[in-house]
């Protein structure tokens, strides 16, 4: 059997494509092991990355970029574009016999290919660069990876029934370039054929018999002078077309063309990328003009700021779309630093772990809480994150995606991964609707180094949490139910730790109650009960309480404390959208805070009524004080 080649050229772009695909495939895998509904791809933990998954997929995803551009240019000035024209021969050979049929539908699949792998590099950098990453881009990307995976079956299927074996192994086999035949010449082509023509004609007159000349007659000599430049005038014009240039450079070397012209397009989105850095700048105003922190959005300070806005995508809930628009707004004074942050939320959210009183007992609403995954019954909630790593893609050194990011350490019981650093701290606050940030205060908290396991998460009766703690001092907020452990390794629910002291006056302030997870709370109303509204717990006042009760399953009691005490904030939600403004200093002197200053990065997400499952975006955004 004759062994077929192919050129050099088409090899290496080949096998570049290939690898680079491999490293996106796999990477992109863990990366959406976070998005909800992907918890399968866990199964295949032994196989996929963990160690710099976003820098890799980005280095992977640049690569294919520059790949895709070098292909192009190689078909246009190799003369190989005939591999995959899609003409009306190979339209007719769809319903031609097996051979041209079988010619046919490969090249529907190169098609099918370009267009996809077209939509995956838009999609893509849509996602990356921010300008819509929505939850149709992320599903577009999505589906579009499993397009491409398919198609590799395919591609080698169709090749093999076309050739066999020696097609397959002809990507193994390179040869040289053939040369293209030059293109067609008009001109060239009707001189030609009329040459030919006047060669071809009949000699049907003869001429005329004239006496001959004298020797010395000028005119024989200057007949004889145009025979013999007529006879040369053929082979000048052979000549002439042989020594034709044929643009060498472009037509001998059409690989190192493509990959000088792939080189200087990826090289020109590297420097766009870096130059392109998503900024937040903090104005500077008197203390004079600082806002007032009440939620209300109306501060003198924040009319005349055009806001920072982004789209965050891949959380849980909001409609079932998983995104939110999310739109910043800072100043400072010198001493304080002032955020408002407004981002679009179908419900106002403050069901937080309600209890239900049943013919049975107390139980607590919930779908998700035995693994720290609760995504029904949680509170609205928003996070902040400030790190001083200089880094484009700062969850590569925050966020550690697998069932089990630390070897010695539990696995997590979602099956998704763990917040830690490797050294030094990221400074965490997460606003909560009902815990603590409904009296004013935003949780101050951190990624550090992984934390030894405590007795109970080692028993998996509650998740580790990996580096992720709060920072020292108290909050005022708890869980109005306590966990037990039954001795198996599981956990069950009981009673409530403390009960109403006016029952009507609690079912009052909570407002219309409805324990729909989807359905909102309505203005004015509030699922917490502090500690003078409440009593312990009880076998005398539950019995006073009927069954189908609810009751709030957060306590607040006391002030925050210490490093943990460092924000303020307040918040107002209506016509679908949550507004919160917080203050800080700029510096507070804690290990485990970052000064808010030029250089620091930034990173934003929200929760629509879920515990962990929030939306995200790829770049960071740095911040410029004035």
């Amino acid at each position: 059997m004759r062994q077929r080649k192919t050129d050099y050229g088409t090899i290496i772009l080949h096998w570049l494509l290939v690898a680079a695909f491999g490293v996106a495939f796999v990477s992109g895998l863990r990366i959406a092991t976070e998005a909800p509904g992907r918890g399968w791809i866990n199964l295949f933990d032994a196989v996929l990355p963990r160690q710099s998954v976003w820098v890799a997929h980005m280095q992977a995803a640049m690569v294919l970029v520059a790949v895709s551009i070098a292909y192009v240019v190689y078909l246009a000035k190799s003369g190989l574009g005939r591999r995959v024209q899609f003409d009306k021969i190979r339209l007719r050979g769809l319903f031609g016999r097996k051979q041209a049929r079988l010619g046919a539908y490969n090249i529907v699949l190169y098609w099918i290919f370009f267009v996809t792998m077209l939509a995956l590099i838009v999609s893509g950098g849509l996602l990356y660069f921010g300008f819509y990453a929505g939850h149709d881009v992320a599903t577009l990307h999505w589906y579009g990876t499993w397009v491409i995976t398919a198609f590799a079956g395919f591609h080698v299927l169709a090749h093999f029934r076309i050739g066999g074996a020696s097609q397959l192994l002809r990507i193994f086999r390179p040869t040289r370039l053939t040369a293209p035949p030059p293109r067609l010449d008009a001109v060239e082509l009707l001189t030609l054929l009329a040459e030919q023509s006047a060669r071809l004609a009949p000699d049907t007159a003869q001429p005329p018999v004239n006496p001959a000349p004298p020797l010395n007659d000028g005119a024989r000599d200057r007949t004889a002078a145009q025979s013999s430049t007529a006879q040369a005038r053929p082979a000048a014009r052979e000549q002439s077309r042989a020594s034709k240039p044929r643009n060498p450079t472009f037509q001998s070397n059409p690989f190192v063309v493509a990959a000088a012209v792939a080189i200087t397009g990826a090289s020109v989105i590297l420097a766009a990328d870096r130059l392109a850095v998503d900024q937040l700048r903090i104005h500077r105003i008197t203390s004079v003009d600082a806002p007032v922190l009440d939620g209300d959005t109306s501060d003198r300070a924040w009319r005349n700021i055009t806001p920072f806005s982004l789209m965050t995508s891949e959380g849980g809930n909001f409609d079932g779309t998983g995104e939110t628009r999310i739109e910043i707004r800072a100043v400072h004074d010198g001493t304080w630093a002032y955020f408002l942050f407004t981002w679009e939320d179908p419900t106002r959210s403050l069901k937080h772990l309600p209890l239900i009183k049943e013919v049975n007992g107390w139980h607590v609403l919930h779908d998700g809480l035995e693994a720290g995954d609760e995504h029904d019954y949680s509170e609205d909630k928003f996070s902040v994150l400030f790190t001083t790593m200089n880094v484009t893609l700062a969850g590569d050194r925050t966020f550690h995606a697998s069932p089990q990011p630390i070897a010695d350490a539990p696995a997590t019981m979602t099956g998704r991964g763990l917040h830690f650093t490797a050294a030094g701290y990221a400074d965490v606050w997460q606003w909560k609707a009902t815990s603590g940030g409904s009296t004013g205060w935003m949780d101050d908290a951190h990624f550090g180094p992984p934390l030894a396991p405590t007795p109970m998460q080692l028993r998996n009766v509650v998740p580790y949490k990996g580096g992720f703690a709060p920072d020292p001092g108290t909050a005022n907020y708890s869980d109005n139910f306590v966990v037990d452990a039954d001795g198996s390794g599981g956990a069950r629910l009981i009673a409530p730790r403390r009960l109403p002291r006016d029952l009507a006056a609690t079912i009052a302030a909570m407002g219309q109650v409805d324990i729909d997870p989807n359905h909102g709370e309505n203005e004015g109303s509030r699922w917490y009960m502090t500690e003078d509204e409440s009593i312990p717990y009880s076998a005398e006042a539950d019995a006073r309480i009927p069954a189908g009760t609810v009751i709030p399953g957060v306590i607040i009691a006391g002030e925050f404390t210490g490093d943990r005490a460092d924000v303020r904030c307040a918040a107002r939600w209506a016509s679908g959208h949550w507004a919160l403004e917080v203050a800080r200093r700029l510096d507070t002197n804690s290990q485990y805070d970052v000064p808010i200053k030029t250089g620091v990065f930034m990173r934003v997400a929200a929760f629509d009524h879920s515990q962990i499952r929030h939306t995200r975006h790829v770049r960071p955004i740095r911040i410029e004080v004035e």
